[in-house]
């Protein structure tokens, strides 16, 4: 079965504009890559934070469970020395994120979206694009963006 979907090209946003070269292409797709492995990592503090918060209610049951069972020592040293506790000294997880957004993750955002600006009248992805036009076939699933 031939299923001809034709060979449009990509839309306009992901089409490279008049004399961009080829470096440049390039260049973008990995300040686009970094970025996207810093939205990762920003992914990763947030699996910190919750599994962190997991981690503190259970502690809590473990201090319950400890003193209901006559562990009255044992329940208070880990409720001294680890329930509720700074992960960095002065923060908790939800603090590690926030700063992670306010020194890190929005500069990078915004300088990667001023060279997009300045380079690529702000378009995206366009080294994707181009990989998956020279990739694409007339079958069936395989259209332009």
């Amino acid at each position: 079965m031939t299923d001809d979907v034709g060979t449009e090209e990509p839309d306009e946003a992901h089409r490279r504009p008049p004399g961009v070269d080829d470096a440049t292409i390039e260049a973008l797709g990995m300040l686009t890559k970094a970025l996207e492995y810093t939205e990762r990592a920003r992914g990763h503090l947030y699996a910190v934070h919750h599994l962190t918060d997991g981690a503190d209610r259970m502690l809590a049951e473990a201090v319950r469970m400890l003193r209901q069972t006559g562990h009255e020592e044992q329940a208070g040293l880990v409720e001294r020395e680890i329930l509720g506790r700074d992960v960095v000294p002065g923060m908790w997880t939800y603090q590690l994120i926030e700063a992670y957004d306010r020194t890190y993750y929005r500069v990078f955002t915004a300088a990667e979206e001023q060279v997009r600006q300045e380079l690529a009248a702000g378009r995206r992805h366009l080294a994707e694009a181009e990989m998956q036009q020279a990739a694409r076939s007339r079958r069936r699933g395989h259209t332009a963006p």
